[in-house]
């Protein structure tokens, strides 16, 4: 359930939304741009699988920072920032959701992004149970879909190998690397995911245990699934006609001979499950901080009915909304993962520490370097992403 819980988040809007905008700046190295978000988020999921397992607790990140540092302003810096991004994330494939719709029906964007929103905060304060549960069915399907375009797609394996160097080979030029670097940056998005699974930590049986499994069974599944996926509808459309269309993976199908509503529809779902998780994850993290005495109390107080965090969750909805409604996809997903290697920063640094103060555990755990290349993959590709911006 973890696992799936994991994929609800990562096999959402960062594939069915983002494939155009990821080929669109990396062109036929689509594949290769995943490849590289996939080693950038690996160096940290590892990582934060050793401290899942040491600390399993909601608003984990900021629990590792305080354990690490013992310091509020920090601690606090930290939450704020897994806030934003489950807030931001949300918004994004919200976003991405009203646009896979509109290819079905004629209803405007703002209100089909407001009415998702209005359903995902119901379901998410009856229980964990109940939303961890639809948030695995949707997983089911969403994958479901993927395996459909690859289907669709099937004429197209043979020539990933005759193809290899222009998929994954490295680019000869510095604007190849370029648009490489800046569809990485983008898909690293798609690679978010495997950090909220601590959000439902304290909702987990043998915590310590089945936390670090299922974030690194998360991560590989994806990524064996983007890269593939991506390799395949470069082959199939051209980056320049994939970067134009609203519902990339759609287009793909559609193109391959099926049928681009039935697409449509998963890529929505897929949407739907993105949303829900974020919006079980963030009311967690307030719930988390508001026992770190780092929010009010009352933000983070839990219902006796349903034991869910409802004024959480009700705020959530709300900021939720008004991004939506305010920034588009690419904007907000450039934020999120922005946001989000400023957190991995952190937990990186708070791993190194804490392995120091507390010496080895008895749970899963890495290397010492592990988290060091974590830091300096997160730096390395903020200050690539800004450069190709000023470029």
């Amino acid at each position: 359930m973890l696992v799936l819980y994991g994929l609800g988040t990562t096999v959402g809007a960062g594939i069915y939304a983002l494939m155009g905008e990821v080929a669109g700046s990396a062109g036929m190295r689509a594949p290769l741009a995943f490849l590289v978000s996939a080693l950038l988020a690996g160096t940290t999921a590892i990582g934060f699988a050793e401290l899942a397992g040491r600390l399993p607790k909601a608003a984990g990140e900021a629990v590792f920072v305080n354990q690490a540092f013992g310091r509020r302003p920090l601690t606090a810096a930290v939450g704020g920032g897994v806030l934003v991004a489950g807030v931001v994330a949300a918004a994004a494939v919200t976003d991405a959701f009203a646009g896979y719709v509109a290819e079905l029906t004629d209803g405007p964007k703002w209100l089909l992004s407001v009415g998702l929103i209005v359903a995902l905060a119901g379901l998410a304060v009856t229980g964990a149970k109940e939303s961890v549960t639809a948030a695995a069915t949707f997983t089911v399907i969403e994958i479901g879909g993927l395996l459909l375009v690859l289907w669709a797609g099937r004429e197209s394996f043979g020539d990933i190998f005759s193809h290899a160097g222009e998929l994954v080979g490295p680019p000869t030029s510095f604007s190849g690397w370029s648009g490489v670097l800046g569809g990485a940056f983008l898909a690293f998005f798609a690679f978010l995911g495997f950090e909220d699974i601590d959000s439902v930590a304290e909702e987990t049986d043998d915590a310590s245990v089945n936390l670090p499994r299922a974030v690194l069974i998360t991560l590989g599944i994806t990524t064996v699934l983007y890269v593939v996926v991506a390799a395949i509808s470069v082959l199939q459309v051209s980056p320049e006609r994939l970067s134009e269309s609203d519902a990339p993976l759609a287009f793909i199908y559609e193109e391959a001979g099926g049928n681009r509503d039935v697409m449509a529809f998963i890529a929505a779902l897929a949407m739907v499950n993105g949303a829900l998780v974020q919006m079980v994850m963030v009311p967690r993290v307030v719930y988390g901080l508001s026992r770190l005495g780092l929010v009010p109390a009352a933000m983070g107080a839990v219902s006796p009915r349903t034991n869910t965090p409802v004024r959480a969750t009700l705020g959530a909805a709300v900021l939720i909304t008004v991004l939506t409604l305010s920034l588009d996809i690419e904007w907000l997903a450039r934020l999120t993962s922005a946001v989000t290697m400023a957190v991995f920063i952190s937990v990186n640094a708070s791993l190194i520490r804490i392995k120091r103060k507390d010496g080895p555990t008895t749970t899963f755990s890495v290397p010492a370097w592990v988290p060091v290349v974590g830091i300096v993959a997160s730096v390395g590709m903020f200050i690539a992403e800004v450069w190709r911006i000023l470029s």
